[in-house]
């Protein structure tokens, strides 16, 4: 994401002109544009004119409006932002009060208004205009016949390349059908992974399958690289790991981020920080559970208390439409910081955001023990 201009007040009020330059950075803009703001951005408008002998032609014309905000849709797929709402700026071609949705856009610059800029929302502002924030993780979760190439960013799993196909069964007298199709889907693999991975930022790819899949086809592809000379492949053969999985579906990434020999690998990742932040927590719930907190009236009294050593909280949660809502969670987050503990925002595109979605979407790891129970005048001595 890159900041064109930052204009906001003491009393946080203001606006901000931001052009997205990757498909994350409009997740980052769904998460920033909020019901009531205003936003400015360019449209096409089909505008109807009539001539001097009275027949009508309707025109495509580019101009820019400013709306505010009443409906936001985000296409994960497309990584287009549809914002809905009435205009509010005089337009020759759009009166003032008419419905409009502006489509935000990858390299489409806009500007965004808002009554208070939070601290989160200035955060993620920050944090979407590091240079140093990019996917550093790559993964191939694999079975026969079936493949998914994603790359993992701090805030989301991008899925690049599904590859299906149907590989014949191994037959008497039939081998080399069953080898002719393992060798043609694992090429297809081996495309997605040239096409998708940018070797220079990317520090890890993780190669996973059930049984033997991951070796075999690890084995074909360094062959294949010596033989068609895919210098990217054998300068970068150290960057690949191979670990296990239980399926070549998706969903199989979160065992594989989990896996506790895949930490020292994964340590100068940042998606493996979320995932080691959570996998503290449930430690921590099964070990010391009154040192483990989740659920927002919980983890609300634990702030009140200054135990919170780490915050885990879903970006889903400041995207509620109740401002009111909003508001708690930001004091909860605000509280946390100012008490000197660690906030970790998690993305609910993500697999360790999904599984905090689970606990409500905010837990927290604590200084110090905290009793939940309803009469809290049993406190330790």
């Amino acid at each position: 994401m890159k900041q064109i201009f930052r204009n906001i007040d003491k009393y946080n009020a203001g606006s901000v002109e931001l052009v997205p330059e990757e498909p994350e950075d409009m997740w980052h803009a769904y998460n920033l544009v909020a019901v009531g703001d205003t936003l400015r951005s360019t449209t096409i408008r089909k505008v109807q004119t009539e001539s001097a002998t009275g027949s009508v032609s309707v025109n495509k014309v580019r101009t820019t409006l400013t709306i505010q905000v009443e409906t936001i849709d985000f296409d994960t797929q497309g990584c287009v932002l549809r914002v809905k709402g009435r205009n509010i700026q005089e337009n020759q071609y759009v009166k003032m009060g008419a419905y409009h949705t502006l489509d935000l856009e990858l390299n489409r610059k806009f500007t965004l208004g808002k009554h208070e800029w939070d601290s989160v929302a200035i955060d993620r502002i920050d944090m979407a205009c590091d240079p140093t924030q990019h996917a550093d993780l790559a993964a191939v979760i694999m079975q026969e016949g079936l493949a998914h190439v994603c790359l993992i960013t701090p805030n989301m799993t991008l899925l690049r390349a599904k590859i299906e196909t149907t590989i014949p069964r191994k037959r008497k007298g039939m081998c080399a059908q069953h080898d002719k199709g393992l060798t043609k889907f694992y090429d297809q693999i081996i495309q997605a992974v040239l096409r998708h991975v940018n070797f220079d930022i990317v520090k890890c790819v993780l190669i996973a399958s059930p049984g033997f899949v991951k070796d075999q086809f690890a084995e074909y592809m360094f062959t294949m690289a010596v033989k068609m000379d895919w210098k990217i492949l054998t300068d970068n053969k150290s960057k690949f790991v191979l670990v296990h999985s239980s399926s070549g579906f998706k969903h199989s990434l979160k065992e594989v981020l989990q896996d506790p020999s895949l930490a020292p690998r994964l340590a100068d990742t940042k998606a493996s920080a979320e995932v080691k932040a959570l996998d503290e927590f449930y430690q921590m719930l099964m070990n010391d559970a009154d040192r483990a907190s989740y659920g927002v009236k919980h983890v609300e009294k634990a702030v009140d208390l200054q135990a919170v050593e780490v915050l885990l909280i879903s970006d889903e949660l400041f995207r509620a439409q109740d401002v009111q809502k909003r508001k708690r969670y930001i004091k909860i987050v605000d509280g946390v910081k100012e008490n000197g503990g660690e906030v970790r925002i998690f993305s609910s595109l993500h697999v360790s955001g999904e599984q905090l979605g689970q606990l409500s979407g905010v837990a927290a790891i604590l200084r110090f023990p905290i009793h939940d129970d309803d009469d809290d005048s049993e406190e330790e001595g």
